[in-house]
């Protein structure tokens, strides 16, 4: 008999038109076992990502769809390295808050931005990766058909020009490149990332940042070596196995 091999799912999943309503049954939702297991999450990947040096001060910010019209996300005004589960915060997908004793971060507007665009993005990563930023600051996207695993996992990035963070504009700015991208590059700001769970979009975040990171060392000794399209293409069968946007008219 052929044994089975299983791929953990990490996807939050909920049942269109079921979202809590009420007040009370929020609140319950928003102290239930399977929320608390995800602030856990979220604290466990602020530190990491705080430990990697991808949030300075109190940059960046982590979001997930829980519900239909739900958001668990990262409060303002706190370092990702010290987040507590009583920290996190529930918001509408206007961006209305509805739960949690912290204000909810204002740049929460650019993940619902992306998620009422693109029904695939279900959790959102904001930082600030040096080297990644790096690009952003300057304009520039990363090259291509470098490495398999960046081309799988990131694909094309997408630079979304600057607007001034917060605002529904610059929200509007990034959930329109979202849509095809997920991973954009938020020009004289940071990154962007989104997957169908939290612990896939960090993944990115840290694949574009060593793909940057890697990209600029190997420019200052010759520059890359690229495969061709013909490769490359043979690899897009793999990110939509994955469950990542096509990126593909």
């Amino acid at each position: 008999m052929k044994r089975e091999y299983l791929v953990p799912n990490k996807e939050f999943t909920w049942v269109a038109g079921e979202s809590p309503k009420s007040d009370s049954d929020i609140q319950d939702f928003f102290n239930s076992k399977a929320i608390n297991e995800l602030k856990d999450l979220i604290c466990d990947l602020g530190k990491r990502s705080y430990r990697k040096n991808f949030n300075d001060g109190n940059g960046g910010n982590f979001s997930v769809r829980v519900a239909e019209n739900i958001v668990l996300c990262t409060p303002t005004m706190i370092s990702k390295g010290s987040m507590k589960p009583s920290d996190m915060c529930f918001v509408d997908m206007q961006g209305t808050q509805l739960a949690g004793n912290r204000k909810r971060t204002s740049e929460v507007l650019a993940h619902l931005a992306i998620m009422n665009r693109q029904p695939m993005a279900k959790a959102c990563c904001h930082a600030h990766p040096p080297h990644a930023t790096a690009f952003a600051l300057a304009g520039k996207k990363p090259p291509r058909n470098v490495n398999p695993e960046t081309e799988i996992f990131i694909g094309d990035v997408g630079l979304a020009q600057y607007d001034t963070p917060g605002t529904q504009s610059m929200a509007d700015i990034i959930g329109e490149c979202g849509v095809k991208h997920d991973c954009v590059f938020m020009l004289n700001h940071g990154v962007m990332t989104w997957a169908a769970d939290i612990e896939t979009a960090f993944w990115k975040m840290e694949n574009v940042e060593a793909h940057c990171f890697t990209s600029m060392l190997a420019m200052q000794i010759g520059g890359v070596k690229q495969f061709s399209d013909e490769k490359a293409k043979e690899l897009i069968p793999i990110r939509k196995a994955l469950g990542f946007v096509s990126q593909v008219d």
